[in-house]
This record gives structure tokens, C-alpha cells and sequence, in this order.
């Protein structure tokens, strides 16, 4: 019985975990991942459950599907995704992915946590600094392929959508308006986890309980953040973000450096 109700907390911590990825996801066009990845292996050592970086990575795929799915169609009926830019650019990002997620099958878990480390503070430090918004249409740049691989790869490694290159991408580099680049962002990143969550899969990392939790927290929550994505002042959202992010970032590195 006590252990029936540890495994009923640990899933109601679980889709907590998702509906805040899947809120935050959808309104600032990343995948979640930065909040899931850090976010299990914090929370589910509390109901005795240890969980690898690479597993929640796997998981992390499956939210990032679902972010990708439910928020995409939201913007999709707004009128605010880039269809064909979607199309055009999501092969870079599937090979990307798959890359990074072969790589996330065979890098040390010290490495990984790293570059996750060092991917949240860059992450916060482009919230914090306010990137430069592009709104008046112009040609892409040619660099736009290679960034949005790199994307990809990131994508597969990290466990994140992907938005968080591919938003700056889209709009400095493509010259896609930050709303419209959100919106497409979130399309892409649907396409680039299908790939990445089989790779996964096939190496044995995913856990299909504990994604099928994050997948239903994120799909209430993307469609949430989609919704209000438009209403919410963006200033202190984005600054709570940060300070998320920062402390995630500290954490993460004390975890695999400091106890070294």
C-alpha cells in the first residue's frame, strides 16, 4: 500500500514536472528539456527512484514530442507557423538529432551534464540580455542550415527542443519575426524528437511510464503556454526563467564536479 501511494506521488510529481515544461515550453518556444531533464533527476531521487542523466534525456524526448504536437497545432491555428520554412529546415534538424542522441548514448554522464550546464547558462544569459528582435522580413543567411544542424544535435544530446539555437536562428539568421520564429520553432522540434526518442528507445534509456507522466503534464501545459503566450508580459516570466535556469546550471555542475 505504501508503496502504491510513493508510485501515485512520484507520477503526480511527474506530469507537475511536464505541465511546467509544456507551460514555459510554449511560451518562451523551447522544448521543455531544460526543465525536465534537471527537473527528474532532482525530483524522483526523493521517492527513491535514481534516474541516469541519459535516461531523463530519453524521457525528455517524449515531452519535447509532446511540446512540439500540442503547441504547434495551437500556433498552426493562429496562423503563426512558417509551414514550408518548417519543412525546408526540419531534415537539418532530424539528422542533427539523431547525431546527438547517438552521442548521448555513449558520452560519459559528467560530459553530458556539462554542456547541459553551460546550455542553461547561454540560455539564460540570451533572456536576460533581451536578443536583438528582428521583425522586418529579409533574405536568410546561408549559415542557417549549419545552425539549425547544430540544432539538431543539441536537440538529441540534451533532451531539449532545440528552440533554444533555433529561435535566435530563425529570426537573426532567417529573418523570421520572434513570434512567427516561436510558432516554428515548436513545429520543428515536433519532427526532430520523433527521431530522436526511436534512437533512444533502441538503446534501451526510455522509460515509458515516466514519459507517458511528462507527456500529459507538458500537452495540458504547451496548450496553456500557446494560449497565453500572447497575454503574458514576457519581462518577468522571463526573469524568474533565468534565475531558474542559473541556480538548474549550479546544481547540475555541483552534482557532477563538486562531489568529484
Amino acid at each position: 500500500m505504501h508503496e502504491a501511494f510513493v508510485i501515485s506521488a512520484m507520477m503526480v510529481a511527474v506530469i507537475g514536472v511536464g505541465l511546467l515544461a509544456g507551460v514555459l515550453g510554449a511560451i518562451l518556444g523551447l522544448g521543455g528539456g531544460v526543465v525536465v531533464v534537471p527537473a527528474l533527476e532532482f525530483v524522483l531521487p526523493h521517492f527513491g527512484r535514481d534516474i541516469t542523466i541519459a535516461q531523463a534525456v530519453a524521457v525528455s524526448q517524449i515531452g519535447v514530442l509532446a511540446v512540439g504536437l500540442s503547441g504547434a497545432a495551437s500556433y498552426l491555428r493562429q496562423g503563426l507557423v512558417r509551414a514550408r520554412t518548417g519543412y525546408l529546415l526540419s531534415p537539418y534538424t532530424i539528422v542533427g538529432g539523431a547525431a546527438g542522441s547517438f552521442l548521448g548514448l555513449i558520452l560519459p554522464a559528467r560530459a553530458v551534464a556539462t554542456v547541459f550546464a553551460l546550455l542553461l547558462l547561454y540560455s539564460a544569459y540570451n533572456l536576460l540580455r533581451g536578443l536583438k528582435r528582428v521583425e522586418v522580413e529579409r533574405p536568410p543567411s546561408r549559415l542557417v542550415p549549419p545552425a539549425m544542424t547544430f540544432a539538431g544535435v543539441m536537440s538529441g544530446l540534451l533532451g531539449i527542443g532545440g528552440g533554444t539555437v533555433q529561435v535566435p536562428v530563425l529570426n537573426l539568421l532567417a529573418g523570421v519575426p520572434i513570434r512567427q520564429a516561436i510558432a516554428t520553432s515548436t513545429f520543428i522540434m515536433g519532427l526532430t524528437a520523433v527521431g530522436n526518442a526511436l534512437v533512444y528507445q533502441a538503446g534501451g534509456l526510455l522509460d515509458i511510464p515516466l514519459a507517458a507522466g511528462i507527456a500529459l503534464g507538458v500537452l495540458i501545459g504547451a496548450r496553456a503556454g500557446a494560449t497565453l503566450q500572447s497575454r503574458i508580459p514576457a519581462a518577468q516570466l522571463k526573469l524568474f526563467f533565468s534565475l531558474l535556469l542559473i541556480f538548474t546550471a549550479g546544481q547540475l555542475l555541483w552534482k557532477y564536479w563538486g562531489q568529484a
